[in-house]
């Protein structure tokens, strides 16, 4: 039914934009900790580790405080007058993307970050003393040498997006509805377990088939670049 096909296309489309800002904003940090020799390197992965220890409600939890109509974005837009009343982020599908990236983004890091250990970055420059500058050296040479991890990580954050559950309930509200909070109500509100079941088939497959699409994908792209 309609309801159902856009809640659907929602959970997709929050899982994709998701599993793409993990992808940019992970990359960098991931590969600074791979080549880092710093004695903080320790700290700086704990400090990575840290949110993960704690529950997601409670993060969702932060993330109302940050961007709810009193919250601190809000504030400061309206302290440097760039904003002349409180911008609505909350329960709209951009608290959902920022809150579930939260959660995501260090699981994707960490998995990144040991494949990009195993490299032998004397082959990046190596590359450079030849005359590749760094963008040529990281796109020919680390890239496709990266990709497993990329794959790993991105099948990872997107199983992850799409089942998620918390923080779209609490960030979302009833701006956006995902297949994890449809199910949910389905079966414990409505009492409707049939269809509970139906919805967690397809969310079940279809997030099994966009997992191995994507894992597909990248190690073509990666096999491709390898060869040539």
């Amino acid at each position: 039914d309609p309801y159902s096909r856009v809640v659907f296309l929602n959970t997709v489309y929050v899982a994709a934009v998701c599993t793409i800002l993990s992808l940019i904003l992970g990359f960098p940090v991931a590969y600074f900790l791979a080549k880092s020799q710093s004695r903080y390197k320790s700290l700086f992965i704990i400090l990575l580790v840290f949110p993960l220890m704690v529950g997601n409600v409670v993060r969702a939890a932060g993330w109302m405080i940050i961007l709810g109509n009193a919250g601190f974005v809000n504030y400061f837009l309206q302290l440097f007058g760039l904003a002349d009343q409180p911008v609505q982020m909350m329960y709209t599908p951009f608290a959902v993307i920022v809150g579930t990236t939260g959660v995501v983004l260090p699981y994707f890091i960490l998995t990144l970050q040991s494949v990009l250990e195993g490299i032998d970055f004397s082959v990046e420059e190596a590359a450079q003393s030849l005359g590749a500058n760094f963008f040529v050296s990281f796109y020919r040479i680390v890239l496709p040498i990266a990709a497993p991890g990329v794959a790993a990580g991105t099948v990872l954050v997107f199983i992850l997006c799409m089942n998620a559950y918390a923080t779209p309930v609490l960030l979302g509200g009833t701006g956006i509805t995902m297949m994890a909070p449809a199910l949910y109500g389905q079966i414990t509100k409505a009492a409707n377990w049939p269809f509970g079941a139906s919805l967690a088939l397809v969310l079940v497959v279809a997030t099994l088939a966009m997992a191995t699409l994507s894992n597909w994908f990248i190690h073509r792209r990666y096999v491709k670049t390898m060869v040539s």
